[in-house]
């Protein structure tokens, strides 16, 4: 990376930092651009640089959680059982979570809550479920196109990793979001 490079992306993290927090702790309706720029010492023009909406500022984030799912995938063990190694790499999300519990667990129950970020989630996962369904197959050896083994395995994680993130979301106090996970992938793959 150049050094503008490196400026340039130290100045979309912090605006990134800044505005998570703010939006975590405040609330997302409670919370506007001016104060996400002003939080991060940047001005409203910069903010757009960066992002269009205040809704891309979590929709961005977790898309480069996202785009490390296939990679991490890509590096389980072969002879690992494909719900194992989906479990283990859906907990990508997980142990960011760790870094900021509180903060995340806010984040996560704005983004499931609010129907446009809801929305932009889901439609983000589309693209994750192609990326791990050719992955999957991959490691199956067979042809994602003609087999919907990869699919469905890759469509069922998701549907336990959804719903251990709204039971995380949503119960009070919070239970352990990795005990939840493995709790739901236990429902979704019984051995």
């Amino acid at each position: 990376m150049s050094l503008a490079e490196r400026k340039r992306q130290l100045v979309r993290d912090e605006l990134t930092d800044a505005a998570l927090r703010l939006l975590a702790f405040q609330g997302f309706e409670e919370t506007t651009i001016d104060q996400m720029a002003a939080a991060a010492g940047v001005s409203r023009r910069t903010f757009f640089r960066y992002f269009q909406s205040k809704e891309d500022v979590i929709i961005e984030h977790l898309s480069d959680l996202g785009r490390q799912l296939t990679t991490t995938l890509s590096t389980r063990p072969a002879a690992e059982p494909p719900a194992v190694a989906l479990q283990h790499t859906l907990r990508t999300f997980t142990d960011t979570f760790w870094e900021h519990p509180e903060k995340s667990r806010r984040l996560a129950k704005i983004m499931v809550t609010t129907p446009p970020l809801l929305a932009r989630y889901l439609e983000r996962q589309v693209s994750w479920r192609a990326a791990l369904s050719t992955e999957l197959a991959t490691r199956l050896g067979t042809d994602p196109t003609t087999d919907p083994r990869p699919a469905v395995l890759v469509a069922v994680a998701f549907a336990a990793f959804d719903t251990a993130l709204m039971r995380w979301v949503t119960a009070d106090p919070s239970p352990d979001l990795n005990t939840l996970l493995t709790t739901c992938f236990t429902a979704a793959f019984p051995n």
